[in-house]
């Protein structure tokens, strides 16, 4: 199936797939183009029951809604090239709701935001204007840079963002959590999953876990209040562990770090490239 809509502006896009795979450009202009591919007859079937509309009732949004097969799925829609892919193309900066429960999801280009629920799906990202929000079960979540705020929820799957430029929230089990570029607050727990953020440049940093490593990078030139305790694990840093308020100019960044067996590294972050670094 394939549709096509003419736009002279960003799109909402409501994805609704059951599984398979759902694979966005959104490096196209004045239009939206869908194309829904079966790859064995039960996906075939329920493509043709598929709804695929434009609205224009206010902003203009485009719905992609593949209905469930009744009775649930069969065991092979899951793997191979059996069941579905969701192809979309359209304008950079329109943003992403996507519905799905094992669906994986990846995006090439510019989105103005994302909001995707996935069982077990894995969701790739590259850039965004504006919020994320991801809620997964197993699946593994990836973006490279996020202006606005990151909020990913998951049980056993990896979070990995490049450049968080909002507050992050982001929650796992068992998964492992990396924030390359942290500038704003960060809020990270894990069970068993170990921590590593990159570069924290200001605001409140808050990292928990119970057996899982943590390691917090502050950029030089930020100012560090370190608050770090864990049980059974080793604590090491290469800035002074004090409660005292620190002096001297610099955004202040106010870590507290707690684990009850893994351990607790506090490293100093190099300066953004093009910057000279100052000691601090």
């Amino acid at each position: 199936m394939q549709r096509q809509f003419e736009v002279n502006a960003p799109v909402e896009l409501d994805l609704r797939l059951p599984s398979g795979e759902i694979e966005i450009d959104s490096s196209g202009s004045g239009r939206v183009e869908i194309e829904l591919i079966g790859h064995d007859e039960e996906s075939q079937a329920m493509i043709e029951n598929a709804r695929v509309e434009f609205q224009n009732h206010g902003s203009p949004k485009v719905l992609v809604d593949v209905p469930q097969k009744r009775g649930g799925f069969s065991f092979g829609l899951l793997f191979g090239r059996h069941g579905i892919t969701c192809r979309v193309r359209c304008p950079e900066r329109s943003t992403l709701t996507v519905r799905s429960k094992s669906a994986d999801v990846s995006v090439h280009g510019l989105l103005g935001g994302a909001n995707v629920s996935t069982a077990s799906g894995d969701v790739a990202l590259e850039r965004i204007d504006g919020g994320l929000k991801v809620k997964t079960a197993s699946g593994d979540v990836s973006a490279r840079t996020v202006t606005g705020s990151v909020s990913v929820q998951t049980a056993s799957g990896d979070i990995e963002v490049d450049i968080a430029q909002g507050p992050v929230n982001m929650q796992s089990a068992s998964g492992d959590v990396v924030v390359g570029e942290a500038y704003d607050s960060l809020n990270v727990n894990t069970v068993s999953g170990d921590q590593r953020h990159e570069a924290v440049m200001q605001g409140q940093v808050g990292a928990h876990s119970v057996s899982g490593d943590i390691e917090i990078g502050v950029r030089r030139g930020s100012k560090a209040w370190l608050d770090c305790n864990t049980v059974s694990g080793d604590t090491s840093s290469e800035l002074e562990l004090t409660g005292d308020a620190p002096d001297g100019d610099g955004p202040l960044v106010e870590v507290r770090a707690k684990t009850v067996s893994g351990d607790i590294k506090i490293v100093r972050a190099p300066a953004p490239a093009g910057t000279t670094e100052v000691n601090a």
